[in-house]
């Protein structure tokens, strides 16, 4: 995929590796910043969630410098959950965090998932608009995210 003036590749990784913990870091910050409420933000993501057969990591090299980021972990026989999904601010809108979803999606796929939900943040204007746009659609709140109702939107996806 070409997009302006570089390349994009998105490649699996260790949730452990280096690039992965400095785009975590930052969006970590991000998210704090963003919401600073207690209880707002849910950085909860193991590295056996995105293991072989449960899940997947993966990063998004722009001319092979690590720029974003993004999971997906099994919930259920059916269902699988987009978590930490991140595009570094200076390269936003080149269509990095579309290629992470798509490349996301086919590694729930993979999983044998025929349904995709993910959470966001109320305030994340670019992140909803971009899920939308994706063809996710306003779920209720599930899991952990019942406990933020002020700060957290849910989304789910058909993949069947």
């Amino acid at each position: 995929m070409v997009v302006r003036a570089g390349t994009i590749e998105i490649r699996r990784a260790a949730l452990a590796s280096s690039d992965a913990a400095r785009l975590i870091a930052a969006l970590n910050a991000e998210l704090k910043a963003t919401f600073p409420e207690p209880g707002a933000t849910h950085f909860s993501l193991t590295g056996a969630q995105v293991g072989a057969g449960d899940g997947a990591f993966v990063v998004a090299y722009l001319d092979d410098v690590a720029v974003g980021c993004g999971a997906v972990r099994r919930l259920d026989a059916v269902t699988a959950e987009l978590k930490r999904m991140y595009v570094d601010p200076s390269v936003r809108g080149r269509g990095i965090g579309r290629a992470l979803v798509e490349a996301l999606e086919r590694e729930a796929r993979l999983l044998g998932v025929t349904r995709v939900v993910l959470e966001t943040g109320t305030r994340l204007a670019p992140a909803i608009k971009l899920y939308q746009a994706m063809g996710y659609a306003r779920i209720p709140l599930f899991g952990e995210y019942l406990s933020s109702p002020d700060t957290s939107l849910c989304f789910g996806k058909s993949l069947a």
